[in-house]
């Protein structure tokens, strides 16, 4: 069982485990944050980065990751860059096979965007009973169906919001790759320059897997049975 909440734009807090997970946790300057400021995280085991962006939370992940002793998770030169800001705790890789981190087996999967430092990446991280995918920034990809016959995602979070990353009709596609059985739309409506609702998702999805669009600050219970 997993309580998933949405933290806006491309971040989620996950409590899996006995474990919690963050995901690109953009929270200070974020329009559609719940929240008010970083500070009201108070617990994070994990904190997962897909690239430097500004809108996917490297600051607060140094943050939390220096203060509440969660493990920073990146591609190699990222957490290089991180290490240098203080960073102590930290698992370092690059787009390739799983790998253990304190309990949890995690790969990093390639992301088709930009970014300053390293390249950007996706997630996988599997725990003892759900395996999760965060797809970061990213556009349609081919290797998306590896990643789903690979790792079978129960969960897949997925950017909708067009011309950064995948639109609606792009990710619909993502879904029929991936075959996860919860979607969880992702990077959109934070800014008038993106896609603004999930409903061509959910009609392009169709029955291909269960969506849920959640609003910042929404939670859910999702069991694996």
């Amino acid at each position: 069982m997993a309580k998933i909440k949405y933290l806006g734009h491309a971040g989620f807090q996950v409590e899996v485990d006995n474990k919690v997970l963050l995901f690109d946790p953009w929270i200070d300057g974020n329009p559609k944050s719940p929240l008010k400021s970083s500070d009201e995280i108070k617990r994070a085991d994990f904190v997962f980065v897909s690239h430097d962006h500004a809108d996917h939370g490297l600051p607060e992940a140094v943050k939390f990751s220096k203060k509440l002793g969660a493990t920073f998770v990146g591609m190699f030169d990222l957490v290089e860059k991180v290490k240098k800001q203080g960073v102590e705790k930290a698992a370092d890789g690059n787009i390739g096979g799983l790998f253990d981190v304190d309990g949890l087996k995690v790969a990093l999967t390639e992301a088709t965007h930009s970014c300053d430092v390293s390249s950007p990446c996706g997630f996988i991280v599997k725990t003892s009973k759900l395996t999760f995918y965060h797809a970061g920034d990213t556009g349609l990809m081919e290797e998306m169906k590896q990643i789903g016959e690979l790792y079978k995602p129960d969960i897949a979070f997925l950017p909708i919001g067009s011309r950064y990353t995948m639109g609606p009709k792009e990710a619909a596609e993502a879904v029929k790759l991936l075959r996860p059985k919860l979607v969880i739309p992702m990077h959109y409506a934070t800014f008038p320059i993106l896609v603004q609702d999930a409903k061509e998702f959910f009609e392009a999805v169709g029955k291909n897997a269960e969506v849920k669009a959640l609003t910042p600050g929404e939670e859910i219970v999702y069991s694996h049975e």
